[in-house]
């Protein structure tokens, strides 16, 4: 079986522990939450029986060099990043990961940069920790595609600002930051001597014609600033596994953030990281056929919108695998996610709960098979017919 034939597999994820396919009634397709439908490569796979029949699984050795060694070289070979071994901090998750860095650089009443609308968890941040949230708009700009509204973020930056939290590639709007965009961004931050926190988690999910640029690779001084949390949870779909990592060159902004995890975070989890490090050395050969999956996933999704979803409006995006649908002018009755809920039976997540900026909007799931996409699109197709 080739790669490509093998991302068409379907799984029978229904009958497992799985979130996505099990929080709703078995009728409805589920193209909500942001997990993949494909089997994790096979190295990964591999790696954990083996590690499995060992059978004693007792704390690890922390942190362990064989699995920080895979990091650095990955960060190296596939993003031109050298970063010191000691700078690779290892976390059960990206979500504690940006709780604990706002904890550890930002008191409460203090201002927190967060571009709207957002990835539910970094909306819910400052609030975990009392902070304001100071939200900057992503616009529609004359092409359609989504930037930054700089008005808006020169008018969220105020003399309590302590932290940006930024998500590229942007979840949900799956945008790519270009350098000259993040760099505006960390000239600002800098003026004000705001810390970065950025959540990199898709930074390997990125399509043709663009390219993810670290915002700490930007200069000594901005990495000097920044927190940047990635995982390989996204990438190879790993997420139940539990594993993330943040990347803190800045011996003293290190010590800050390990001593607001003290007591508080567990253990990255063992086999996490067993997977972690077959996927950083031996899942490149997937990773690319993967892309190449989900680039032409993303065309069909962007066709069959165009012609057959009225009214909907779809931007390419330029990494990760969701896709923004802007309903707002289908016509449709009450909200968007229980109409397609209701009338299609398919599960999107509602664009109200990425905050402002996500009325009337979806973000759709297209890490899925053909198989599902067409399926679930279909429905889409024909609940709207029957309205009209």
């Amino acid at each position: 079986m080739d790669m490509a034939s093998h991302f068409d597999e379907p799984l029978a994820r229904g009958t497992s522990d799985s979130f996505k396919w099990r929080k709703y009634p078995a009728d409805v397709l589920p193209m909500w939450v942001a997990d993949m439908d494909f089997r994790s490569p096979e190295p990964v796979l591999q790696a954990l029986h083996e590690r499995i029949s060992h059978g004693v699984f007792g704390y690890p050795l922390e942190p362990l060099p064989e699995l920080i060694e895979s990091v650095t070289g990955y960060l190296l070979e596939h993003h031109g990043w050298r970063v010191p071994p000691e700078a690779i901090v290892l976390l059960p998750g990206l979500i504690p990961g940006f709780n604990v860095a706002c904890r550890a650089v930002a008191q409460p009443g203090d201002g927190v940069l967060l571009h709207v609308p957002a990835y539910p968890p970094l909306l819910q941040c400052p609030l975990n920790m009392g902070l304001r949230r100071d939200e900057v708009r992503m616009v529609r700009g004359a092409s359609g595609q989504y930037e930054v509204d700089w008005d808006s973020f020169q008018q969220a930056l105020h003399p309590r600002s302590r932290v940006m939290l930024l998500c590229n590639p942007h979840n949900p709007l799956g945008r790519v930051f270009t350098r000259e965009e993040l760099t505006r961004m960390a000239e600002a931050c800098l003026r004000q001597e705001l810390i970065i926190v950025s959540d990199e988690i898709h930074c390997d999910l990125v399509f043709r014609g663009h390219r993810h640029t670290c915002m700490a690779m930007l200069s000594p001084e901005v990495e000097a600033r920044t927190i940047t949390l990635m995982s390989p949870s996204k990438t190879f779909n790993l997420a139940g596994l539990k594993m993330a990592f943040a990347v803190i060159p800045d011996a003293q902004l290190r010590q800050r953030f390990l001593a607001a995890r003290a007591d508080m975070l567990p253990s990255p989890n063992i086999l996490g990281g067993v997977a972690m490090q077959a996927a950083y050395r031996q899942g490149q050969p997937w990773l690319r056929e993967l892309r190449e999956y989900l680039e032409a996933q993303r065309g069909f999704l962007v066709d069959f919108v165009s012609r057959h979803l009225p009214g909907v409006r779809m931007v390419a995006p330029e990494g990760t695998y969701l896709a923004w649908l802007d309903c707002r002018e289908a016509g449709l009755p009450g909200n968007a996610t229980t109409f397609f809920l209701e009338q299609a039976r398919v599960a999107l997540s509602p664009g109200e709960s990425f905050g402002p900026g996500g009325e009337g909007c979806v973000r759709l799931n297209f890490g899925c098979t053909r198989a599902h996409l067409s399926e679930g699109l279909e429905r889409m197709r024909q609940a709207m017919a029957r309205m009209r």
